[in-house]
């Protein structure tokens, strides 16, 4: 194995280094000039691709239309939704000014003072207000409705402490908006998106993930039902990995948009939105990946297969170039994407290690033997499983390692998550194994000075009421007060 490449921080060691390391040594990102914000490098970039494609697919699937709104919001658009503005205050980037001059001495650049804007502007820390003033001018009648659209693009929010893939104070992402003529038909929006993201999570992030709701208090700045997924990484943290609102007509009333029902009275409408972002990346790295790198899903990474030719002289190349140009062909017409590294410079070994590093699913090798006996070594990248197999038949056994490698992956995630999982009823008990990680079934008497009193002394908060457990009335843990429900409590990013 190639050195250079394997140098990563053990996730026992310290697993907070092992996933930057593993951010910047996969050429997945690196930190850009300006504070806060990453630069998401064409392999990194190449994973977001597949996710945001799969994605684009199912929204519209269910309906939804892609649009694009401005990035820059008029700030009398924030004071409209009391929660809303609240919620988003402290995160805000502010625009004040539309030009800049030459500085006195020549030297530089500054603000130019008179070119101060009437009204500052803030850069979309989400979109709700700008959206929502724009859907006011696109509904007048229950013909028009349900209004359902979505947006690919990026937010700001000011982030004090930052992680590549988890806290960016600028990230990429989607945010769905809706507008509906009744109550009922926004929540089950609100819940449709909700499956549609765990099902994306489980089918092709190979991720098992919880669903529920959130507490009043982890609800979204304005929402009355806050929907999300909540996935376990390998450290035993929970990763808020997509979220969907029910807005009810928080939104409709700040900004007056109203429907004349099919009585031809005016109605305000209701409203949800759901979004998730590059953060999915994050998720990814941290449920599969190990101590030699990157393990991808098949069914998103760039590269599903790599071949390697090894050979002694030029004539030798040629043959075996030959000898797998049609598979190449056969699974290229399959989908399946297909790398066919001949470079010469650059040896086998770091090759080897670079794609290991990297987490393509399955590379296969040839040699001067294997070109004489017909058969290739096969290595799947979740296990480090090497084989040699005869090359007939190469293709589809290919295709259903795919199969099996995406299955095997969202299995190991299963059980690791499944049996990490913990009834507890004492909070002494709680609060000392609440450092080793892992989510926490605990009964909640409802109340926000218990949720407080959690995440103040443990640093652990309520992820969700769970839809998955039955739940059953009991005693809460920390105030001794009746409880109707359990809650998944666990530390997270």
């Amino acid at each position: 194995m190639a050195k250079e490449l394997k140098q990563l921080t053990k996730r026992s060691e310290n697993y907070s280094q092992w996933f930057n390391d593993l951010v910047t040594k996969a050429d997945l990102a690196e930190q850009s000039a300006v504070r806060g914000c990453m630069v998401i490098k064409p392999y990194g970039y190449a994973i977001w691709e597949k996710m945001q494609h799969q994605l684009d697919v199912m929204f519209k699937e269910t309906g939804a239309q892609n649009a694009y709104f401005p990035m820059l919001i008029p700030k009398s658009f924030f004071s409209r939704e009391a929660e809303h503005v609240e919620g988003f205050a402290k995160e805000c980037a502010v625009v004040t000014h539309y030009r800049l001059r030459t500085n006195e001495d020549k030297t530089g650049i500054e603000v130019d003072p008179a070119a101060k804007l009437e009204e500052e502007l803030i850069i979309r820390p989400t979109s709700e207000t700008i959206i929502w003033n724009t859907y006011k001018n696109w509904i007048q009648s229950y013909r028009d409705l349900p209004l359902m659209c979505n947006q690919w693009c990026n937010v700001m929010r000011w982030e004090m402490r930052t992680r590549p893939f988890l806290r960016t104070s600028e990230f990429l992402w989607q945010e769905g908006h809706t507008a509906h003529a009744t109550k009922e038909e926004a929540e089950e929006e609100a819940k449709k998106m909700l499956h549609v993201y765990a099902d994306f999570a489980e089918k092709w992030m190979a991720v098992p993930v919880v669903q529920g709701v959130k507490s009043e208090t982890e609800r979204f700045a304005g929402a009355l039902n806050t929907y999300t997924i909540e996935a376990m990484m390998q450290d035993g943290k929970a990763l808020q990995s997509g979220t969907s609102h029910f807005l009810g007509q928080n939104f409709a009333k700040a900004f007056d948009v109203t429907f004349l029902n099919k009585e031809n009275k005016p109605e305000y409408v209701w409203a949800t939105s759901w979004g998730v972002s590059t953060r999915l990346i994050g998720a990814l790295i941290m449920t599969h990946s190990d101590d030699n790198g990157l393990v991808l899903p098949p069914k998103l990474a760039p590269i599903q297969v790599v071949i390697v030719p090894i050979t002694k002289n030029a004539e030798q190349l040629q043959a075996i170039s030959e000898k797998l140009a049609p598979v190449i062909s056969q699974l290229r017409a399959a989908g399946i994407s297909v790398k066919y590294d001949d470079a010469d410079n650059k040896r086998p070994g770091f090759k080897f290690a670079d794609y290991e590093l990297k987490g393509v699913p399955v590379r296969l090798v040839m040699g001067g033997r294997d070109l004489e006996e017909n058969t290739i070594e096969i290595m799947r990248r979740d296990t480090l499983e090497k084989e040699t197999r005869s090359f007939d038949g190469i293709v589809e056994y290919v295709e259903q390692l795919l199969e099996d490698i995406q299955a095997n992956i969202y299995k190991k995630a299963l059980d690791f998550r499944n049996a990490h999982i913990y009834e507890c009823d004492n909070y002494e008990e709680f609060k000392e194994r609440i450092k080793d990680g892992g989510f926490f079934l605990c009964h909640w008497d409802g109340t926000a000075e218990t949720e407080a009193k959690i995440k103040e002394e443990t640093q652990a908060t309520i992820r969700c009421v769970p839809f998955m457990f039955e739940q059953t009335p009991g005693v809460d843990m920390v105030s001794g007060k009746p409880a109707t429900q359990r809650v998944l409590i666990a530390r997270s990013y």
